[in-house]
């Protein structure tokens, strides 16, 4: 079939399914699947500015100006991955090998949380001075820290303590610590509603802003809401040839 037949093509209701890949725009790196998303897509805006029609009664509109002031892309996602987490709170990924800790002061609060900066602790040892607190009836370890119980048998309000342990791998993202990601996004979409028929659109040059709401308890299942506003891709040229974004299509 000739490609001007697919122009001519009528019937072409819409249900979209799909992937959606990114890479930092201007990179070397190849596009990676971001994960599974709920929901994408593209918001366009514009002003009009309107010329009223003077010659003759009842008013109208003699012309118009369009210019597009904005387009923005919105997605839901599902996988909330490091790669899209850091993304979203404009965040720096620190990986952190595995390791120990010796003989870190703390302060014992009664009824009270220590927090660490390790949430896989394993062979953890209390001291006080040079005794060794036993965690029975004293105090619990919890991934989020030391729960020091309130009727601690061998520890009283703000004993000096220091306290040892093991940690596993792990990986810290530092919210608010880096500019906004600009992305080239590719989604490979297939066409639930048209026989799988392949849509494919791309965005050039995406800034994706800082997720609105970053929620911690929740009934059911979370996802993350992003956006970013879609930029010129100086890169492109040519006639007909969109600065911004186009859609391919079977």
């Amino acid at each position: 079939m000739a490609a001007n037949e697919i122009i001519k093509r009528t019937y072409a209701p819409s249900g979209l399914v799909g992937k959606i890949y990114a890479s930092p725009y201007g990179s070397a790196a190849a596009l990676m699947p971001i994960g599974n998303v709920l929901e994408a897509s593209t918001e366009q805006a514009e002003s009009v500015e309107k010329q009223d029609d003077m010659t003759a009664v009842g008013g109208g509109v003699h012309a118009e100006i369009r210019r597009v002031t904005g387009v923005t892309f919105k997605a839901k996602l599902a996988d909330l991955n490091l790669v899209n987490m850091a993304r979203a709170v404009l965040g720096t990924v620190n990986p952190q090998d595995a390791g120990t800790v010796a003989d870190v002061p703390y302060v014992a609060r009664l009824g009270g949380l220590i927090p660490l900066p390790h949430i896989n602790v394993s062979s953890l040892v209390l001291k006080k001075g040079s005794t060794v607190v036993a965690s029975a009836g004293n105090f619990d370890l919890l991934p989020e820290g030391i729960w020091i119980r309130a009727d601690a048998a061998a520890l009283t309000e703000a004993d000096a303590i220091t306290v040892s342990y093991s940690y596993a791998d792990q990986v810290v993202i530092e919210a608010l610590t880096s500019k906004a990601s600009e992305l080239t996004l590719r989604f490979g979409g297939l066409n639930e509603a048209d026989s799988g028929r392949a849509v494919v659109m791309d965005l050039w040059r995406v800034s994706q802003g800082v997720t609105k709401q970053l929620t911690l308890i929740k009934k059911g299942f979370g996802a993350l809401d992003i956006e970013g506003e879609v930029l010129q891709d100086p890169t492109k040229s040519g006639v007909g040839i969109s600065r911004y974004m186009r859609t391919i299509h079977v």
